[in-house]
């Protein structure tokens, strides 16, 4: 599901799907790790409005609610779309690096 454009790490589909790929959370569980991990801060717009898109895409599901919470979970598909995400995204900093003359860490590319 590759999109035409590349995604921004700042793309709250790709801050969501990130946020779960490490375990299901709801949405304020979602926002507070996205916000530690990013220092993003999503309100409530467009969080919702990005789980929405993602729900209706086939790339994030909801599990049975908790109390009055509705915890959501990465698909297969949400996975290999983040994987492409992160390829595309990191073909642009390898890109912009290179053309900066700066070396990223761990890589030994400049």
């Amino acid at each position: 599901m590759r999109s035409s454009r590349t995604p921004r790490q700042n793309d709250p589909a790709v801050l969501i799907l990130t946020s779960l790929a490490s375990a299901p959370r709801h949405g304020h569980a979602l926002a507070a790790d996205i916000e530690e991990f990013a220092g993003v801060r999503l309100g409530p717009g467009s969080l919702y409005g990005a789980i929405t898109r993602l729900e209706e895409r086939g790339l994030i599901e909801p599990l049975p609610a908790e109390d009055r919470r509705r915890p959501y979970r990465i698909t297969p598909a949400g996975r290999a779309e983040l994987a492409t995400a992160v390829e595309d995204m990191d073909r642009v900093v390898t890109a912009a690096s290179q053309r900066l003359g700066r070396t990223l860490p761990g890589l030994g590319l400049a």
